[in-house]
């Protein structure tokens, strides 16, 4: 089946189920699995990855805002969903609505959430957030206990959470990490009738699994990434993404003729370079211009030039054979060689976090389970598996 451009992103589904069970294997079989689908599942896709998470046995699924929690509900997931950033009052009608579990810091979205609550005959789950350190989003110690109080006066909502998050779990050092964790009990044992404690992220499920609490809420290890260098070394985590293309044109240079925009490469030798219809309109960085490469038949081929809106380059010199329509691996596996996305976040002086994410909805998703093509995401729709599926793009 050929579609849109010769570009994809590879989801591997089977990884996202073997990663789940990794960190089950991590923190062992009482704590409830809390999978973070915020960002469309990192760029993967939530709805796909979601179904899989929770069949490998998670129990929960995290996001960032509601919107996103209601994508979920109207494929028909049922579990709960907890939502981890602010939450504006006038939304609390799909929280009801939607049976979301929002994290409440605010007597306004409280108040809201009750109310909507109460006419509809519900008593809505809801989260506080103890910032223990983060800086950033939730109520300081003192202020989560009283407005705990608070709400324990709210027949319509019951809290079923306390949670905080760590700043800094995934390096080496983690001083700091447990400094936030005697915060955050100091804060629990005073509010001993809260049923749920969660404190860990990916870095401490799988560095520090006593710290596991009740539930854990691991985000970038579910696809295949180390939160860190210094982090999750002893996981065995597979990569869930690749993004491939097809080379679109070859082109031969003549030494001393320049390249993309800027003429920032010339060819120092007569040479041969490759059109790769991946640009940073797809979520490829422009500071992979010049830097980095990909895999073309099995080699390396260095990035030359600037990384333009639509497309970048390679040098495919030494690569006799390279000719249009061979597959490119911008990362993933070809053969027996690969490209970590973590490689490709170094030379973008950014994280896979980043990469990920980054990837652009005009990116079509080629989801893979049991060894086959189940499912690809297009802008122009979803496409059901098909025989004809056994082809990639542009193949």
């Amino acid at each position: 089946m050929r579609f849109g451009r010769p570009l994809w992103a590879e989801i591997d589904l089977d990884a996202v189920a073997h990663n789940v069970q990794e960190v089950r294997r991590h923190i062992g079989s009482t704590p409830q699995i809390l999978a973070v689908v915020k960002a469309n599942a990192y760029g993967h896709g939530a709805v796909a990855v979601a179904q899989v998470a929770l069949a490998a046995g998670a129990e929960r699924l995290g996001v960032a805002c509601v919107e996103e929690a209601v994508v979920l509900r109207r494929a028909g997931i049922t579990a709960p969903i907890l939502i981890l950033g602010y939450t504006p009052p006038w939304e609390a009608n799909k929280v009801v609505e939607y049976g979301l579990t929002p994290t409440v810091t605010t007597q306004q979205l409280a108040l809201a959430v009750a109310r909507f609550a109460s006419e509809a005959g519900v008593v809505a789950p809801v989260h506080l957030k103890v910032d223990t350190g983060m800086s950033r989003f939730g109520l300081t110690p003192d202020e989560t206990v009283a407005f705990a109080r608070f709400l324990a006066e709210i027949p319509s909502l019951t809290v079923e959470g306390l949670y905080t998050h760590f700043a800094s779990a995934d390096e080496a050092d983690k001083t700091f990490t447990w400094q936030q964790f005697h915060a955050f009990l100091a804060v629990a044992e005073q509010l001993p009738h809260i049923p749920l404690r969660h404190v860990a992220n990916s870095a401490a499920a799988l560095d520090l699994p006593q710290l596991a609490l009740d539930l854990v809420r691991p985000g970038i290890c579910l696809y295949g990434c180390r939160p860190s260098a210094e982090s999750g070394r002893t996981a065995d985590l597979r990569p869930v993404c690749s993004l491939k293309a097809r080379i679109v044109r070859v082109l031969d240079l003549a030494a001393g003729e320049t390249v993309s925009y800027g003429r920032t490469w010339t060819a120092p030798r007569p040479a041969r370079v490759a059109l790769v219809p991946c640009g940073y309109a797809d979520g490829l960085p422009r500071l992979l211009s010049n830097r980095g490469a990909v895999l073309v038949r099995g080699q390396r081929a260095p990035m030359v030039g600037r990384v333009c809106m639509d497309a970048c380059l390679v040098d495919v010199t030494h690569i006799p054979d390279a000719a249009k329509d061979d597959e490119v691996v911008i990362f993933g596996r070809q053969g027996d060689a690969a490209i970590a996305v973590e490689e490709v976040a170094a030379h973008a002086e950014t994280i896979s976090y980043e990469i990920l994410c980054g990837l652009s909805p005009r990116v079509p998703r080629v989801y893979r389970q049991d060894g086959r093509i189940t499912r690809i995401q297009t802008l122009l729709g979803d496409y059901d598996a098909s025989p004809e599926m056994a082809v990639a793009p542009g193949g």
